[in-house]
């Protein structure tokens, strides 16, 4: 007998679904506003990944609906000068929803330029101001990543309540927010990384594990309880030898793939669902001016 291959959390297929619910959610909300909604994308320098990642912003834009004000600098660029431009955008209007692609080059302060984005136009939801909102369960801008996680677990019905669930990476970008998320749908949550004796050990408790720590193949077949769900957040771009590169995610799929009930793909997983949700945040804040 064949040997059960885990279901695929197709974050692809359900970020399409979300982005034909917010083209309809902007048809309705437009004649009361006046105005598409509006999107301000921050590009610093020539990252070749971070050159794909916003064309792919500002396509999916179009196509639902939500008018890009991007803006792209170059690298030498100083913190004074794009904090100018986020008071200008802040103060516009016509945007909803301000982000500022990381990674930024080494001279910026990533962290002082998103405390000068407005929060309720803080499409990331990684404002001081709504990650305490998120602390407190007050309704607020949710972190990207995380909250398309949640988004996807939803649409599989997949339970939460009363599970164990491991998140491994405790960056203020995934695994904390993740991990208050998970807490906020009734999960009992456990918050390992680097520093965690025995990680194998405390995965294998996991109903529910979530790997976003940006290693490649960390999570190997063994550190996985039978039947679980398993959630890989890592995009690591391996080269060989040959200088091609291809996306894997911190989780060893194949040897993963046999183990586990639900798995997430890299790429088509985790990755549609943050850029899902980020336009869901724009959306989010228009529809707050209605």
């Amino acid at each position: 007998m064949d040997a059960k291959i885990a279901q695929l959390l197709d974050g692809k297929t359900l970020a399409e679904k979300i982005h034909s619910e917010l083209q309809q959610r902007i048809q309705e909300l437009h004649p009361k506003i006046g105005r598409a909604p509006g999107l301000a994308v921050l590009m610093v320098g020539d990252n070749p990944a971070s050159a794909a990642y916003v064309r792919n912003k500002e396509r999916v834009c179009q196509k639902v609906g939500i008018a890009s004000f991007g803006q792209h600098f170059p690298s030498e660029t100083t913190q004074a000068e794009l904090e100018q431009v986020i008071q200008s955008l802040n103060q516009d209007d016509r945007v909803d929803g301000i982000l500022v692609q990381l990674p930024l080059p080494d001279h910026l302060d990533a962290i002082a330029l998103l405390h000068q984005i407005d929060p309720n136009k803080d499409a990331d939801g990684l404002h001081s101001v709504n990650l305490g909102r998120l602390v407190r369960g007050e309704r607020g801008l949710r972190s990207c990543t995380p909250a398309g996680v949640m988004r996807l677990l939803e649409e599989y019905e997949i339970n939460l309540k009363g599970k164990q669930a491991v998140v491994v990476g405790r960056s203020i970008l995934v695994g904390k927010p993740m991990a208050l998320m998970l807490l906020e749908a009734d999960a009992t949550v456990t918050i390992a990384h680097s520093r965690s004796h025995d990680l194998a050990a405390i995965t294998r408790n996991a109903d529910i594990l979530i790997a976003a720590v940006g290693r490649p193949n960390l999570i190997t077949g063994d550190m996985v309880k039978p039947g679980a769900i398993v959630v890989d957040v890592g995009m690591n771009r391996i080269t060989d030898d040959a200088g091609n590169f291809r996306l894997v995610g911190d989780v060893n799929f194949d040897e993963v793939k046999s183990v586990a009930e639900f798995l997430t793909p890299v790429p088509g997983g985790v990755g549609p669902m943050t850029v899902a949700i980020l336009l869901q945040n724009t959306v989010w804040s228009y529809s707050q001016k209605s």
